[in-house]
Order: structure tokens, then sequence, then C-alpha cells
């Protein structure tokens, strides 16, 4: 082994510590801030999701994200914009720790977000391990064995198709993680105003119930879902979730810069008396 090869840093995938027994708790990146990034991951988030489907960033903002990230101790995770063989082999060659695909309605679609994540002959993936970031640039001599292993794929149900196949979406071998999307959810059953309406978690509550009744360690899934006011993270832990996306980025600094104006204002009418 060389010498470059055996200095190679590991930490445990983050579905290594899901097979351990640990709840994970994250925090979206919208703004693909690398600052920001290295903030939350100091910040003790378990990982970062680095979305490129609503962010305004691309690739090149991904990676420098995604430095910061591990660099301050954390995971990283990208959420793709669809579905697409090119969109996963470009997020994947990053070296990230998972990727998430949105709007997964049905089991076809799962089986091709996974072989999009693996090379032939159990996938699709465009072969380029020796020189990407993911196989440390062709210095990880053990990319090839452990590679599907350290990836946790993670599919989003955000719709009502999603709910009515998510039997055969959780069956799809290599798809280790639903992730609920509430808002889609609720605009695909008519009701983007209300996503508290009982018709949205009871839907919600149908396929909660089929992730959680499979086993991730036989071939089931995990199930992550985003923390809302209708629905909080102690709200998803209750209900048996293994993951929970507390906010994002963008929403913590809102509600930071709205606190810090309306109390700085007040203070100066409190001052002048007027």
């Amino acid at each position: 082994m060389s010498s470059a090869t055996s200095s190679i840093q590991t930490k445990k995938s983050l579905k290594s510590r899901l097979r351990e027994g640990e709840n994970l708790y994250g925090l979206f990146l919208l703004s693909l801030s690398p600052e920001i990034a290295e903030i939350a991951a100091f910040s003790g988030y378990d990982f970062i999701i680095i979305d490129l489907e609503h962010g305004a960033g691309d690739i090149r903002e991904a990676i420098n994200c995604i430095r910061a990230i591990e660099a301050a101790g954390c995971s990283a995770v990208v959420r793709v914009p669809d579905i697409t063989q090119a969109w996963a082999k470009r997020a994947l060659d990053l070296g990230t720790a998972g990727i998430m695909f949105p709007m997964v309605e049905n089991g076809r679609s799962a089986s091709d977000a996974v072989s999009f994540c693996r090379y032939r002959p159990d996938g699709v993936r465009g072969c380029a391990y020796t020189v990407v970031r993911d196989s440390k640039f062709g210095f990880d001599e053990a990319y090839l064995a452990n590679y599907i292993d350290n990836l946790l794929v993670m599919c989003q149900i955000e719709s009502e198709e999603g709910v009515k196949n998510v039997n055969e979406i959780v069956a799809v071998d290599g798809m280790d993680c639903v992730m609920m999307g509430p808002r889609d959810l609720s605009a695909s059953l008519g009701l983007l105003h209300d996503p508290g309406n009982p018709k949205v978690k009871s839907t919600m509550w149908t396929a909660e119930t089929a992730v959680l009744a499979s086993d991730p360690v036989k071939g089931g899934a995990y199930l992550a879902g985003m923390a809302t006011a209708q629905d909080t993270a102690a709200d998803l832990w209750s209900r048996g979730y293994h993951i929970v996306l507390g906010s994002a980025d963008v929403s913590l600094f809102k509600k930071a810069a709205v606190d810090d104006v309306k109390a700085n204002k007040k203070s100066v009418v409190d001052v002048k008396g007027v």
C-alpha cells in the first residue's frame, strides 16, 4: 500500500451510523455558501444537504461546500434537481456521503435512482473513478469494494402518487431511505395553503407506517422527514423517524435577521422615546 493511500482518513458513513441505531439531525443548505456550510458543520449537525434542486448553485459551488463541511468533521449529502443519470453522476463524483432524489413516485423511479448510483453490472453509473474526488482521485484503493456501502441513497416521497406506491418504492434493493416531502405532498392533495390539514397528516401517516414496517437491515428503508410548524422535530422523533431535517440555512438567517431588526429598531424607539 502506498503512503498516500495509507494516510487517507476515514470516518463512519451515515449508513453505518444508522445501522448502529443513531438518529441523525441535519440541515438543508440552499445558499451554497462554503462559509455558512462550515459554520453549520461546526454547530453540530450530523449532516448537511447541499440543495441543487431549490438552491441557487451548481456543481462548482457544491464541491466547495462539501470540502468545507468535511473539513469541519461533518457529512455532506447532495439533493439533485431530478432523477437523471447525468445529475446523479456529477453529484456522486464529487465524493458525497449521500444523494437525495426528489419526487420519486413509483418503484421504477426508485430503481432508476439506485442504478444511477452503481457501476456496471449493478447499475449504469459512468466510470471515471480513477480521476474523481469520490475515490480520492484514485488514491483510495478500497473504493470499489466499499463505495456502495458508504453511500446513503435517499428517495423523496412527496406526492399522492408516491404515497400510493410507497411499498414498491421501499422494496427496491439499494434504496436506503425514504424522505417525506410534506409541502409538495400537501400541494398534490390540493392543499398547498393548508399543510396542517388532517388529510395531509393522514396521507403522511400512511407512508410513514409503510416505511417503518420495513426492516432496513433486511432491505427495507430508514425514514427521514422535514420539521415544520405543523409537524415539529419532536413530533417526527416521537413517530419513529430515523432522520430529521430541522430547517434550512436561509430560513435560520431570515429569522435571525428579522429578530435583530425588530429588537434594535425597538431599542431606538425606547431610547428616543418616540
